[in-house]
C-alpha cells in the first residue's frame, strides 16, 4: 500500500499542473457506467483479470465497469467492435498481443487497424507461456527435449494451438532457434492440446502459464521452461528459454486501449487509476494467481513505445519463421 500512496502523491502533483478547464473535465468523468470490451469469453484468464480490476475501479471511479465479452475470430470480433465504438471515454478495449500486434502478421486484411483505431491507455501486464510435459515424462529438462528432437528428427511431438497461433509461433521459433526438429502438432484449442500431453498422445506442449498453472500445481504437468527472457517470480525454479537460447523472450501481454479520439481527460484518469491498482501488492498477487505478471508503465506514451517495439520484434520473428499473412 506504500507504493500506492507514493503514486497517488506524484499523480496529485501532476494534476495540479493541469489547466483549470481540463482538470474540471477530468474530475467530471465518469458520470455513467464505463464499458470494457474483451475478445475472450467469460471465465477466461483475461476475463478474470478484467473483472478483478473492474470491481476495484468501480469503487474509485464511482461508476460500474461493465465487462462486454465478444470472443471469436482470433480477437477480430472484439477488436472491431471496440475500434468502431464512440470515442466518448466510456468504451475501452482490454486488448491482447494478438489483437494489437500479431494479427498484423497473420491476416492480409483486418476489419480494424490495430495502429490507427486505438490510442494507448494503460499497460496491464505480461502473460508468459511455457513448454510443458506430463508429470511422468522421461524428458527431464528443456535441454533434454531439444537433444531428443535433434537425435530423432520429427519423432518428438510438441502440441500447440496451430502454426498461426501465439503458442504455435513460439513453438516454431523454438525449433528454429535451438536447431530442434520437433514435430509440431496443431490443435483447435489449448485445452485439447494440454489434455493430449497429459494423456500421452504428444510429448510436450507450448501453452500459456495462465491456462496450465493449476495442472502444474496438481502434479499433472511439469514445466520445462518459460518463454520469457528471465525467470518469473511465481515459478522461480523453472528456467527461462533465454538461459538455453540467448535472447529468447516471447510472452503475451494485456493492455488497455481506447478508440482513437477518446478525450484525453478520460484516458489520463483511467491510466492513473489502473496504475494505482496494479501497484498495490494485493492486486498484483491476485493477478499473479491467474498467471500474468502486473507491470504498469509510467504513461500512455510509454505504452505507445512498448507497442511500437513489439511490432518490430514480432515482425522480425514472423520473417524468421517465414510466417506470411493469409
Amino acid at each position: 500500500m506504500q507504493r500506492r500512496h507514493l503514486l497517488e502523491t506524484a499523480l496529485l502533483g501532476a494534476a495540479l499542473l493541469v489547466p483549470g478547464a481540463a482538470f474540471a473535465q477530468a474530475a467530471a468523468w465518469p458520470d455513467k457506467p464505463v464499458k470494457w470490451i474483451l475478445s475472450q469469453p467469460p471465465g477466461s484468464g483475461p476475463d478474470n483479470i478484467a473483472r478483478m480490476l473492474g470491481e476495484q475501479l468501480a469503487r474509485t471511479l464511482g461508476q460500474p465497469i461493465v465487462i462486454d465479452n465478444k470472443p471469436g475470430g482470433q480477437n477480430v470480433i472484439g477488436a472491431q467492435a471496440a475500434g468502431r465504438s464512440a470515442p466518448d471515454g466510456y468504451t475501452f478495449y482490454f486488448a491482447t498481443t494478438a489483437a494489437l500486434v500479431t494479427n498484423t502478421y497473420l491476416f492480409k486484411s483486418l476489419a480494424y487497424d490495430p495502429q490507427k483505431d486505438f490510442v494507448p491507455v494503460a499497460f496491464i501486464g505480461k502473460s508468459p507461456f511455457a513448454v510443458l510435459v506430463k508429470a511422468e515424462s522421461p524428458i527431464q529438462s528443456i535441454q533434454d527435449l531439444i537433444a531428443r528432437s535433434k537425435a530423432a528428427p520429427g519423432t518428438l511431438s510438441v502440441g500447440n494451438e496451430g502454426p498461426r497461433s501465439f503458442g504455435g509461433i513460439i513453438a516454431r521459433l523454438l525449433n528454429a532457434r535451438s536447431g530442434a526438429n520437433a514435430n509440431l502438432v496443431a490443435y483447435s484449442n489449448v485445452g485439447v492440446a494440454v489434455q493430449n500431453v497429459i494423456g500421452g498422445q504428444t510429448d510436450a506442449v507450448v501453452a500459456d502459464v495462465a491456462s496450465t498453472a493449476q495442472l502444474v500445481r496438481q502434479g499433472r504437468l511439469r514445466m520445462l521452461a518459460v518463454t520469457t527472457g528471465k525467470r518469473i517470480p511465481a515459478w522461480s525454479q523453472v528456467p527461462s528459454l533465454a538461459e538455453v537460447i540467448p535472447g529468447f523472450d516471447m510472452s503475451g501481454w494485456f493492455t488497455l486501449v481506447a478508440p482513437t479520439g477518446t478525450p484525453a481527460a478520460a484516458i489520463s484518469r483511467m491510466h492513473k487509476e489502473v496504475n494505482l491498482l496494479l501497484a498495490d501488492k494485493d492486486m498484483a498477487d491476485r493477478i499473479l494467481t491467474v498467471g500474468p505478471i502486473a507491470e504498469p508503465l509510467a504513461s500512455p506514451d510509454a505504452v505507445a513505445q512498448f507497442l511500437k517495439d513489439e511490432h518490430q520484434r514480432w515482425g522480425a520473428a514472423a520473417k524468421e519463421i517465414g510466417l506470411l499473412p493469409e
